[in-house]
């Protein structure tokens, strides 16, 4: 499933061919996804002016001029996919239409943004913008990890006295946004910090050196485009690239990547999800 930066990713992508842009009109093939969309969904969204293209953890909001928001979430195959613009040098045509194009966008100025989702685990709605932060996707999310509300106190605060182990505390979305599988595993090898350790045991300067290394992780995996184990693509099609810099993701009996250390990287399952560390150096 995309994590914080591949919801970046695509939130930038989609900028030059929404934000400011006018929805001439739009098409909904389909009456659900993961769960049915909202009442009158083409109407609402159909003259609309697109204010502002925001992101709250792993969802997109389009904020629009008829005072709702459009809140979407990619799910795990989803896809936000522009044509019919041109970026620099290059012009992107309008693919013909697929089998899974659920949603399509037509911009007043000729783009077209298209929501293509084989497996259907995406969702979309509609809810008055005023009251964005009480949908209840939304309402029990932590900081953003990229924000200034997430700090050493705030991490050291909340991870006191929990016995959980952290990698589960750093996939906890009310403790913080946006974090998903893939770059806790990246988070805790650069930290060199076990994924098995218990949150609440760990020390204060081991938890407040969380923070930056969770900012510079979340931030070089968004200047690479994301990662693209399956599914995700950026807006114009392209792979994300942070996968060819996985430390320890999905890197099961290869060489630990830490100057001098001997070890190999090791899986794990917790909570029904891998973890990969290394055993050696991640204490």
């Amino acid at each position: 499933m995309p994590e914080l930066p591949e919801v970046e990713t695509v939130r930038r992508g989609l900028i030059p061919a929404m934000e400011g842009q006018v929805i001439a009109q739009a098409d909904v093939n389909r009456p659900n996804l993961r769960w049915p969309f909202p009442a009158g969904m083409a109407q609402r969204l159909s003259g609309a002016r697109v204010v502002r293209l925001g992101r709250r953890s792993k969802y997109l909001l389009a904020d629009l001029s008829t005072g709702e928001t459009l809140i979407v979430h990619l799910g795990m195959s989803g896809r936000m996919q522009v044509s019919g613009l041109t970026i620099g040098d290059f012009h992107y045509d309008h693919p013909a239409p697929a089998k899974h194009d659920h949603v399509v966008l037509h911009m007043e100025g000729g783009a077209r943004v298209t929501f293509n989702d084989a497996r259907r685990f995406g969702a979309m709605d509609m809810i008055a913008t005023e009251n964005v932060a009480s949908h209840w996707l939304l309402d029990k999310l932590g900081p953003e990890p990229l924000g200034n509300d997430f700090h050493a106190d705030h991490l050291i605060t909340t991870f006191k006295g929990r016995r959980t182990p952290v990698k589960s505390a750093l996939l906890d979305q009310r403790i913080v946004a946006g974090l998903g599988n893939i770059y806790v595993c990246e988070v805790l090898s650069r930290a060199r910090i076990s994924p098995k350790r218990l949150a609440g045991q760990l020390s204060k300067p081991r938890i407040a050196s969380l923070v930056p290394i969770i900012r510079d992780v979340l931030e070089e995996a968004i200047e690479a485009g994301g990662s693209s184990l399956r599914d995700h693509r950026q807006t114009d099609g392209e792979l994300g690239y942070f996968q060819h810099n996985f430390r320890v993701y999905d890197r099961e009996n290869h060489p630990c990547p830490t100057p001098d250390c001997p070890g190999t990287i090791a899986r794990i399952t917790q909570a029904g999800r891998s973890s990969f560390y290394c055993p050696r150096c991640q204490r």
